[in-house]
C-alpha cells in the first residue's frame, strides 16, 4: 500500500458508506468534502487542517425567568475557518440544536462564502431554547447573556453572526447594543442581518429570494430556455420562496405551483402570484383556502411537470421515493439540503440540472457582506446598488461553478466543494501555518 493510499483509508479519509436519506449533518457535508478532496489530490494534513473547526465554544447562560426561577440554557459558537478573514455565520434559537449540528453548519458556511467570492471564513451558533415557550423579556435577557460569554469570540474583525433559525431583526439588535456595552462604543459592524436604523442594509430581506432568482435565470440560460417561455413550481411561500415568486413571475415566468404548511396549489395556465401575495397578506401570512389555484398535496406539487422546480422550504423534500419522479429540467435549492445524497444521483443520472444551495441560496451572506462593509466605511448604499452587486456576484459565482462543472465532468454540487476547497487550501498554503 502506498503511502496517499494509507492516508486515504485514515478514519479522515475513509470511503463513504452507502448514501443515506438520515445522514447526520457533519456526515453528509465530510462526504462531500471527501469527494473533492480525491478530485484535488488533498494531502491528508490539510484535508485533517480542513475537517476540524478552528474554534468550539460552549457556554452555559443562566437567566432569571418571569417566575423569578433561574433557568440555565447552554449555547455554542464553532469557529470552523477563518483562512479568508473573519468567520461569518448565523445563529439558531431551537431546542433540538446539538453542536454536531452547528459544526456541520459552520463548516457548511466556510465552504458557501468562498464559492461566492466572500472573504469571510465561516462560523456557526446557537442556543437550545424554545422562543415560543419564552417571553419577551425572557428571550432578551438569553440573547444578551449570549452575548456577553461569547464576547471574546465575536467582532467585526473575528467573528460576526448573523440571524438563523428562530432569530431576526431584534435578536441582532440586542446583540449588537449588548457587545457595544462591553466595548464602550457602538460596533455597528458586530453583526449583520440588523435594522436598517441601526446600520442594516437595504435589500437584506430579499437576498436570499433575489439570489436564488439570479442562478435560476443564469441556469435556464444554460437550458436555453427563456425566462418568460418558463413554467416554475416553488415550494414554500415564506421570505425566500414569496420573494422568488415575484422576482420570476415579474420576468414573465409561469408559475404553476406554490405552496406552504397549508398544502400545495396548482394552476395549469399559471398563478396570479400578486394576487398570492396579497392573499397572503390578509390571511394571517398564509395559503390556506387559496381560490387563485386547485388544491393538491406538497407530494403532488414536487412531481408537476415544470422546467425550473424551486424548494424553498425544507430539507430533505426530495428523497430516493420521489426521485424518478421529478418531472423538472432543473432544480434550485432555495432551502438548505431538499435533496438528499441518494436523490442527488439518481437526479443526476436523469440529466436534471441541480443548483446546488450552497450557491444557490447564498444571496443572504452575500448581503451580510455587503451590510458589514458600509457599517465599516459608515457609508450606505441604495438598495439599487445593493441589488446591482448582489446580481454581479450571484452571476458570477454561477458561471465558475459551472466551468469547474464542465472542466471536470462533475455535478455542480460537486464543483461547489472542488472550488471552495481549493480556493481555501491555496490561501492557507500561501499564508503558511503559524507554530
Amino acid at each position: 500500500m502506498t503511502k496517499k493510499e494509507e492516508s486515504y483509508s485514515s478514519p479522515y479519509y475513509k470511503e463513504p458508506g452507502p448514501a443515506l436519506d438520515k445522514e447526520s449533518p457533519f456526515e453528509s457535508m465530510m462526504e462531500r468534502f471527501r469527494f473533492a478532496a480525491r478530485i484535488l489530490d488533498l494531502d491528508e494534513g490539510m484535508f485533517q487542517y480542513l475537517s476540524n473547526p478552528v474554534k468550539t465554544v460552549i457556554v452555559s447562560i443562566p437567566i432569571i425567568m418571569d417566575n423569578g426561577e433561574v433557568r440555565v440554557f447552554e449555547g455554542y459558537r464553532v469557529i470552523h475557518d477563518n483562512v479568508l478573514g473573519p468567520s461569518k455565520g448565523g445563529i439558531r434559537f431551537t431546542p433540538g440544536v446539538t453542536l454536531e449540528e452547528v459544526k456541520a453548519l459552520a463548516a457548511w458556511m466556510t465552504w458557501k462564502c468562498a464559492v461566492v467570492n466572500v472573504p469571510f471564513g465561516g462560523a456557526k451558533g446557537g442556543v437550545k431554547c424554545n422562543p415560543k415557550h419564552l417571553s419577551g423579556r425572557e428571550l432578551e435577557q438569553i440573547t444578551r447573556r449570549y452575548t456577553a460569554e461569547m464576547i471574546e469570540v465575536i467582532g467585526p474583525d473575528r467573528d460576526i453572526p448573523a440571524p438563523d433559525m428562530n432569530t431576526n431583526e431584534q435578536i441582532m439588535a440586542w446583540m449588537m447594543d449588548t457587545y457595544s456595552m462591553h466595548a464602550r462604543r457602538t460596533e455597528n459592524a458586530v453583526v449583520t442581518g440588523k435594522p436598517v436604523i441601526l446600520g442594516g442594509s437595504k435589500g437584506r430581506k430579499e437576498a436570499t429570494g433575489r439570489g436564488v432568482v439570479t442562478v435560476t435565470l443564469a441556469a435556464l440560460n444554460k437550458l436555453s430556455i427563456m425566462p418568460n417561455k418558463c413554467r416554475a413550481v416553488i415550494q414554500g411561500f415564506g421570505n425566500v420562496g414569496s420573494v422568488t415568486a415575484r422576482l420570476l413571475y415579474e420576468r414573465g415566468t409561469c408559475i404553476t405551483g406554490i405552496s406552504d404548511i397549508s398544502g400545495g396549489y396548482y394552476n395549469a395556465d399559471g398563478i396570479d402570484i400578486d394576487y398570492a401575495l396579497k392573499y397572503v397578506q390578509n390571511n394571517k401570512g398564509t395559503l390556506d383556502g387559496f381560490d387563485g389555484a386547485d388544491r393538491i398535496s406538497n407530494k403532488e406539487l414536487l412531481e408537476l411537470p415544470c422546467d425550473v422546480l424551486i424548494p424553498a422550504a425544507l430539507q430533505d423534500q426530495i428523497n430516493k421515493d420521489n426521485a424518478r419522479k421529478i418531472k423538472a429540467r432543473a432544480i434550485v435549492e432555495g432551502a438548505n439540503g431538499p435533496v438528499t445524497a441518494n436523490a442527488d444521483a439518481m437526479l443526476d443520472d436523469m440529466g436534471i440540472l441541480i443548483i446546488p444551495d450552497i450557491l444557490a441560496n447564498a444571496g443572504g451572506v452575500t448581503v451580510s457582506y455587503f451590510e458589514w462593509v458600509q457599517d465599516r466605511h459608515g457609508y450606505f448604499w441604495t438598495e439599487d446598488r445593493v441589488n446591482r452587486r448582489l446580481n454581479r456576484m450571484m452571476g458570477d459565482a454561477f458561471q465558475l461553478l459551472y466551468d469547474v462543472k464542465q472542466k471536470y465532468n462533475i455535478t455542480l454540487r460537486q464543483a461547489a466543494y472542488v472550488h471552495a476547497i481549493e480556493k481555501v487550501s491555496k490561501t492557507l498554503k500561501i499564508r503558511g501555518i503559524y507554530a
